[in-house]
């Protein structure tokens, strides 16, 4: 149970401009609001330039940098909350450059080019912040999904190959590899739980604004030194970020003992009130998604344990290895299904429109994919008298499991983009943008 009572939990967050999601019934999984339109005055103070409708933090003036080449000027710069995001603890902007008009502020590059995305790449082999539960999401489900495709090819390579096979291939090394692959889905997908019920319900923009040097009160965005979601707290999974203990807070629509840099603030929930679970947490679609994962991970960890050599050879009769080894693959296949399915739609402002430029969207896609191929398996398994069926069945857990790990190697490289930038309506560097009168 949560350590905070009822009283003191808002479940709807705090923001301005529209919200939208895929269904009217649930709460809105994407809001997109403006910052503010004016420009920073040299002589206003730091406390005047944070808006009263805005989270957004200004940092002190000194250490003020020029304009660089690679930065963008921005006519107008939008700030888009996503649900996924926010668990994740991602935090993303839209910028509008200007090209003929009158900019108002610098930001970063597109994090979707080619230059950004291989820099990604590089800090999925040279970043590693143990503390950020989204972090260790990634890392487990793809190890997990490494498991399986090493299992795929016990079982499936002898009846592709047979000369290929060695002693105990099937029955030992893919009983013992579904085991520990079960095992360690089971345990990411208690993480990813964890994650889900520990979301910040602060309004975090996550970027500073500071006075760009020499530029007449343009502003810059740049990621802020303080957020209060609790993926930058080295000390603990899930507690309150150092960066805002101390620090006042900004613009937090929750009471005191919610607002993340309270001395009173959980910094742990095992498990929300059953108040907390109908006034917000059944409503959150990412939740929702999180927990038919759960769902089908612990039931299909069953089948896992019944592949076991020792408990499988027991299962003698037709009935017991349907009942004990083969249903739980269908059911928790299943659920992975329809966990792929929500995460997909999460990212979707309409339930019919994919959104192919959100990297979660793709993250459910291959999971959908990887949830079909392990429910094929398992039904195919129902005829294990025919040869065809088995062999069908340990080829669907085969491109299955690739499908898991493609999945999870791109959530991978989400969980280290927590400042992702998108450009509308063209681009433009400062080298190739109009100057600035």
């Amino acid at each position: 149970m949560s350590s905070s009572g009822n009283q003191h939990f808002h479940g709807s967050h705090h923001y301005e401009g529209e919200a939208h999601g895929p269904f009217s019934f649930l709460n809105p999984t994407e809001r997109r609001a403006p910052l503010p339109t004016r420009k920073a005055d040299h002589q206003s103070s730091q406390g005047d330039s944070v808006n009263s409708g805005s989270t957004n933090t200004v940092e002190d003036n000194l250490g003020k940098q020029p304009p660089q080449k690679d930065e963008i000027r921005a006519e107008d710069v939008h700030r888009k909350w996503r649900s996924r995001d926010n668990r994740k603890g991602r935090h993303t902007i839209v910028v509008s450059p200007a090209i003929d008009a009158d900019p108002k502020y610098l930001t970063p590059q597109s994090t979707s080019t080619l230059k950004e995305t291989l820099r990604g790449l590089g800090r999925m082999f040279t970043t590693y912040p143990y503390w950020d539960v989204s972090y260790l999401v990634a890392i487990v489900f793809t190890l997990g999904s490494v498991v399986w495709c090493i299992n795929a090819f016990f079982v499936w390579l002898p009846l592709e190959d047979p000369a290929s096979e060695f002693p105990g291939e099937i029955a030992d090394a893919g009983g013992w590899t579904a085991f520990v692959g079960a095992t360690i889905f089971e345990f990411g997908s208690v993480l990813l739980m964890i994650e889900a019920i520990n979301e910040n319900r602060a309004d975090c923009f996550g970027w500073a604004l500071e006075e760009a040097l020499e530029e007449k009160g343009l502003m810059r965005l740049k990621p802020a030194s303080s957020c209060n979601h609790h993926h930058k707290n080295k000390g603990n999974l899930v507690g309150k970020g150092k960066a805002l203990e101390g620090k006042p807070s900004l613009n937090s629509p929750m009471e005191s003992k919610d607002q993340p840099n309270s001395k009173n603030a959980r910094t742990w929930t095992w498990w929300p009130t059953w108040h907390e679970l109908t006034t917000h947490y059944f409503k959150e679609l990412g939740f929702l998604a999180c927990s038919a994962q759960m769902f089908g991970a612990t039931v299909f960890w069953i089948s896992g344990f019944t592949a076991i050599p020792g408990i499988f050879n027991r299962l003698t009769t037709t009935a017991a290895q349907n009942g004990a080894y083969w249903a739980p693959q269908v059911i928790g296949g299943s659920g992975f299904i329809v966990s792929g399915t929500l995460f997909m739609l999460e990212t979707q402002q309409k339930w019919y429109l994919p959104a192919w430029t959100v990297l979660g969207w793709h993250i459910g896609v291959w999971n959908l994919i990887g949830g079909i191929g392990f429910t094929l398996c398992g039904a195919l398994g129902f005829a294990a008298t025919n040869s065809g069926a088995v062999y069908e069945g340990s080829l669907a857990t085969f491109w299955g499991s690739w499908c898991f790990l493609i999945g999870s190697a791109v959530q991978w490289f989400e969980a280290l983009d927590k400042h992702p930038v998108d450009i509308e309506e063209g681009g433009g560097r400062v080298s190739d943008t109009q100057p600035v009168a």
